[in-house]
């Protein structure tokens, strides 16, 4: 990685084909990391997160070592449920339907597809959220 906030090119290459998939989606820089958006509105965040650097996104992940982040919206009926299951997943404090995952050797690729495509649906406008089918297959 070359500057604070940049993601591992393998995960931007898992996370591309199902963001872009999506009706109208584009992929923008963030502030730190890479976003893709429906209009104005983020469907996915992703950035490595230094908790000397960033210590508020590190503590709302309970991280004490660098880790790549993802950020997406939940339906909120659905946010206890997955906090349920624990490791990766957190709750960060800026919206009451942000949810986080920690991207790690152990992210279950075909889970993240289905969460970044309810976090399409929650966001985008609903003639488009209708035009959804199930996310694509994850590669590799």
């Amino acid at each position: 990685m070359s500057a604070p906030g940049d993601v591992p090119p393998e995960i931007l290459d898992r996370l591309r084909p199902i963001c872009l998939g999506l009706p109208e989606t584009y992929e923008e820089a963030a502030w730190v990391g890479t976003r893709w958006r429906i209009r104005k509105r983020t469907i996915a965040h992703v950035y490595t997160v230094d908790p000397d650097r960033q210590p508020v996104h590190a503590r709302a992940a309970a991280l004490d070592q660098p880790a790549c982040l993802l950020t997406f919206r939940s339906p909120l009926d659905e946010i206890a449920g997955i906090l349920a299951t624990g490791h990766p997943f957190y709750k960060p404090d800026w919206g009451p339907n942000v949810m986080g995952m920690i991207l790690d050797g152990d992210t279950d690729w075909e889970e993240a597809g289905e969460l970044l495509t309810e976090s399409y649906c929650v966001l985008a406008p609903k003639r488009l959220a209708a035009l959804v089918g199930p996310p694509p297959p994850p590669i590799g």
